[in-house]
C-alpha cells in the first residue's frame, strides 16, 4: 500500500509552495500526472475544483464533477482529476459560465484569475524552441508542451496568440524593446513592465532584460523570465486591472 500511495500521491510537505494546501492537515495530497506542465509549474485539476474554486466540498465530489466532463481546460474536456493545469491555461465551467486564466502572483503562486467568456477561446504561448521539418515548415515548441506548425518566421522568445482548442495562430507578439512583459521567475515574478533594454552576452553569462514599470521604476531580470503579453496594451486581462 505504501508503494502504491507514493506513486499516486505526493507527501504534503513536498508539494510546491504555491499549492493552496496546509502541509500538516494530511500526510498525502494529489500528485499530478505527467503532462504539459511540471509539478512545480502546475496545479492538479482536483485541487483547483475543490480547494481554489470551491465548487466541490470534498475529493469524491470533485472527481465526480471532473469525470462528468464539466471542466474544460483550453477548450477541451479534461476527465483526469490529476491533470496538471499551468501558466496561461484557460479553465472553463460551462454550467456556471465561469472562465479563468492561470497566472502568477507577486509571491510566485499560481492564481486562478477570472476572465470574460469572450477571452476563453485563446491563450498566450511562448516559443521556447523551434525546428525545421520536412517540407520546409517550422515546428514551434511552446511553453505548455504544445507543438505548432507554421510557415512564417518566428523567433524563440516571441509569444503567439493561439486559438483554443483548434490551435490556430492568430497573432504574434514579438520579443523586442517596448513590448510589455510579465515576469515568470526570479524575485520579480508576477511583476509587469515594458522592455527597456535587451542585453545579449557573448559569454556563458545569461542574457538579461531591463524592465520599466508603469511608475518608471526599473529592474533587471533574466531574459528567459520575460513573457511578452502585448505591444501597446496587454492582450489579456490581469489581476488588479493592470
Amino acid at each position: 500500500m505504501a508503494i502504491m500511495g507514493s506513486r499516486k500521491h505526493l507527501k504534503r510537505f513536498k508539494a510546491p509552495k504555491h499549492w493552496p494546501i496546509h502541509p500538516k492537515e494530511n500526510k498525502w495530497t494529489i500528485k499530478p500526472n505527467a503532462g504539459p506542465h511540471s509539478i512545480e509549474g502546475s496545479l492538479p485539476l482536483l485541487l483547483i475544483v475543490r480547494d481554489i474554486l470551491g465548487v466541490a466540498d470534498n475529493a469524491r465530489e470533485a472527481k465526480r464533477i471532473i469525470n462528468n466532463g464539466e471542466i474544460l481546460v483550453d477548450g477541451k474536456i479534461r476527465k483526469d482529476y490529476k491533470y496538471p493545469v499551468g501558466f496561461m491555461d484557460v479553465i472553463e465551467i460551462p454550467k456556471s459560465k465561469y472562465v479563468f486564466r492561470v497566472l502568477p502572483d507577486e509571491k510566485g503562486r499560481l492564481i486562478i484569475h477570472p476572465i470574460a467568456k469572450e477571452n476563453s477561446n485563446f491563450k498566450l504561448c511562448k516559443i521556447v524552441d523551434k525546428t525545421t521539418i520536412n517540407g520546409g515548415k517550422t515546428q514551434l515548441n511552446l511553453h505548455d508542451g504544445r507543438n505548432c506548425l507554421v510557415e512564417d518566421e518566428y523567433k524563440v522568445g516571441d509569444v503567439i496568440i493561439l486559438k483554443v482548442p483548434d490551435q490556430e495562430v492568430s497573432e504574434r507578439i514579438v520579443f523586442e524593446k517596448g513590448t510589455i512583459g510579465l515576469i515568470t521567475g526570479g524575485k520579480h515574478i508576477g511583476e509587469i513592465g515594458r522592455i527597456k533594454e535587451i542585453n545579449i552576452t557573448k559569454s556563458s553569462m545569461p542574457n538579461t532584460v531591463e524592465m520599466e514599470t508603469e511608475d518608471k521604476k526599473t529592474f533587471l531580470t533574466l531574459k528567459d523570465y520575460v513573457f511578452v503579453i502585448g505591444k501597446e496594451e496587454p492582450a489579456i486581462t490581469l489581476p488588479g486591472g493592470k
